[in-house]
């Protein structure tokens, strides 16, 4: 706990010792003052301010500044009103507050100031347009509307990275903040350090408000990453999937990965500790020191996050509560039934270019960013690239092109626990990315019959987002110490995929995606740039700048 959770804590324990002396003093209830909830809603009645106000103290980053202004009110309605007092009010409340009601007696209780007769200042008129203009904007961005921007090709060709888009919080309902102690306009890091823009130490309970739709096949979604509850403290790497790289940190420590199935448990406790201690040995890309050994990069460590401070994920929705889905030559089917691809979906295909062109060649004709080159290069006379049926139809008729052909992901021996469920059991091992499944998708207060096999499906949705003490053994499953053959599950779950269908870390690798995750849906690219290191321009895209596909 660092010094602002402390001075919190102690300002919230100095307003149960001071409010109720002030309270008796306005003549109010002193008991008020010592109940959560009726102690501010008495308070605001003491400043004169209207009962909704109380809305905004919940409200992240809006909280702090509505507790200064109450703070600044108080002084004020005490007849406290030199630009001395305001300042000690507002900046050193635990101070000012016990001064004022315990030391200061001649401090009498005489109502708000009256504006009708006073001419504000300058500096007052534009420091309450400014905090109004914060209010407002935290308030439309909590609720209503929030901007985000595409940082990866995962939905390419539907959504580009450099898109920036108004993501809607009412079309599937705005979530209440779990973490309402936040500084404003700010997800969830100081920009420029990996110190939190929140207090972790109180949170709410999971609330969301009624919506006007609700997700639906083939819709774009923001969601909290399910994985992010758990970061390595770097910049870089705090957004990518911890258990992921545990496992990769397991291997490395067990020197491969039919060592590492030998003892999971030995070498996922090795990594496990390391990564605590700051020691990733798979994030070090130079991967070894002047000794030829294994070196890892420093790190800040392991750290936990609350559900709405996780990293912003976009993918679109494929499979909804209650489906069957399964992958068959890349083909996704629900409930045994075929569906189309969206309409901008990419796959990735090995393209031959005939002699004397390279790959470069292809940027004159087709729209392919340099992230989204892999194998061979642009100087190379073969590349894998990731096409939609358009431009798949498109480079086939080009002179330039020797042959196209589709890339297909075959299975590999166990499949390194890469795809989900993430466990080394043979009724998993064959899947890949291409052919997968099948899965069936929970549905809130649908009964899933769990055996030792299905159990690996589930065992994170029951134990992490239904907060369940469940066990495995050989003998059986154990359901908060009960023997347990079957579980009804408390929420819907979604299955969320990439429309770059090679290039996206999506449900297929990490699972489902609770309803408490999802965010909103995006609407409008309201601004499009490319940038250098990607694009190999930094032009504006004025083509992008509308609905989102």
């Amino acid at each position: 706990m660092g010094i602002p959770e402390i001075l919190f804590i102690l300002l919230i324990l100095s307003y149960f010792v001071t409010l109720p002396a002030l309270f008796e003093r306005a003549g109010l209830e002193k008991w008020k003052g010592y109940v959560p909830i009726l102690q501010y809603l008495t308070w605001l009645k003491m400043v004169k301010r209207p009962w909704y106000w109380l809305l905004l103290l919940l409200v992240p980053g809006v909280n702090f500044i509505m507790l200064a202004i109450l703070n600044v009110e108080t002084a004020i309605v005490f007849n406290r009103r030199s630009p001395k007092d305001q300042c000690l009010a507002g900046l050193l409340p635990w101070y000012y507050l016990p001064q004022l009601a315990f030391k200061d007696k001649e401090a009498k209780y005489v109502g708000p100031r009256e504006w009708t007769k006073i001419k504000k200042s300058f500096q007052r008129e534009w420091g309450e347009a400014i905090v109004f203009a914060i209010v407002a904007a935290s308030v439309i961005r909590t609720f209503f509307f929030e901007a985000f921007t595409i940082p990866t090709p995962s939905m390419e060709d539907s959504m580009k990275v450099g898109d920036y888009l108004f993501v809607s919080k009412i079309s599937y309902g705005p979530k209440s903040p779990m973490t309402p102690m936040s500084i404003p306009f700010i997800h969830n890091t100081i920009p420029g350090s990996m110190m939190n823009s929140y207090v972790d130490w109180f949170s709410m309970p999971y609330f969301r408000l009624p919506g006007i739709g609700h997700v639906e096949r083939y819709d774009p979604v923001v969601f909290n990453f399910p994985h992010g509850d758990t970061i390595i403290v770097d910049s870089y790497y705090a957004g990518h999937d911890y258990y992921a790289i545990l496992r990769d940190e397991a291997k490395l420590h067990a020197g491969s990965y039919a060592k590492f199935r030998e003892n999971p448990d030995l070498y996922t406790a090795k990594a496990r500790q390391a990564l605590s201690e700051g020691k990733c040995y798979s994030c070090n890309k130079s991967g070894q020191n002047s000794r030829g050994k294994l070196s890892p990069m420093k790190t800040g460590g392991v750290k936990g996050r609350p559900i709405d401070k996780c990293e912003n994920y976009v993918k679109r929705c494929i499979g909804l509560p209650g489906d069957d889905l399964q992958i068959v030559d890349q083909v996704v089917q629900i409930n045994g039934a075929a569906i189309e691809n969206p309409k901008n979906s990419q796959f990735l295909y090995i393209i031959a270019m005939k002699g004397g062109s390279i790959a470069n060649d292809l940027r004159e004709h087709i729209d392919i960013t340099t992230s989204e080159m892999a194998g061979g290069g642009w100087n190379s006379d073969t590349c894998l690239v990731p096409l939609t049926l358009a431009d798949y139809e498109k480079v086939q008729r080009m002179p330039i092109v020797a042959s196209v052909e589709p890339m297909h992901f075959d299975p590999v021996p166990h499949n390194e626990q890469r795809t989900f469920p993430n466990t080394d059991h043979p009724a998993y091992n064959s899947w890949t990315v291409d052919n997968y499944g099948p899965v069936h998708i929970p549905a809130q207060g649908e009964t899933i019959q769990l055996d030792l096999t299905n159990i690996h499906l589930y065992k994170r949705a029951i134990s992490v987002y239904e907060g369940h003490d469940l066990e495995i053994s050989e003998s059986g499953i154990s359901i908060d110490g009960k023997p347990a053959t079957s579980y009804t599950f408390a929420q819907n779950y979604y299955w969320m995929m990439g429309d770059n269908r090679h290039s996206s870390a999506d449900s297929r690798m990490w699972g489902f995606v609770p309803e408490t995750h999802v965010v909103g849906k995006p609407v409008f690219v309201w601004f499009s740039k490319e940038n250098l290191e990607q694009h190999g321009d930094d032009k504006i895209r004025w083509d992008r700048i509308g609905l989102v596909d």
